[in-house]
């Protein structure tokens, strides 16, 4: 996992191990459509920050049970549905910015395969480290406005 600094805080080996290892555990869950252990990787409220189709900019906060609901419809798809019977696979490569030892803004490129498909996500997670353990608290993603509205782009 690179990582860079423009606060001066350099991160240390654990601090790059922890983050790398909590990605990992996270990806593991994604792909499985463990959307509850997802869940219990967040601080809640939990911030989103997207866009709509049009451009226009939409910001929110989930608790816990909008998290499962959203999550769970995106994450978890149709488990008779032959895609998501094949499994989940993310490929990724991410760049923690470390803003102190508890603060980190992660950029993301992945790929996420299903079903033989790919799908190329680019976004940014915003992580703490409470009580030693790292907690995504902000997603940042585009394009997810106009579901995240119902579909309302206004």
């Amino acid at each position: 996992m690179p990582t860079e600094s423009v606060t001066g805080y350099r991160p240390t080996e654990e601090d790059l191990c922890s983050l790398a290892e909590w990605f990992e555990h996270y990806d593991n869950s994604s792909a499985a459509g463990d959307v509850p252990r997802t869940a219990d990787l967040a601080v809640f409220p939990l911030n989103l920050v997207t866009d709509d189709s049009t451009g226009r900019a939409w910001c929110g906060q989930w608790d816990r049970e909008q998290y499962l609901t959203t999550m769970g419809a995106v994450m978890g798809g149709d488990e008779s549905d032959d895609e998501s019977a094949e499994g989940t696979r993310f490929d990724s490569t991410r760049t923690p910015f470390f803003l102190s030892p508890s603060l980190a803004v992660v950029f993301s490129r992945s790929t996420m395969t299903v079903g033989g498909r790919t799908h190329q996500l680019d976004y940014a997670d915003v992580l703490v480290r409470a009580d030693g353990q790292w907690r995504f608290q902000t997603m940042l993603q585009p394009g997810w406005g106009d579901m995240l509205k119902g579909g309302d782009a206004g």
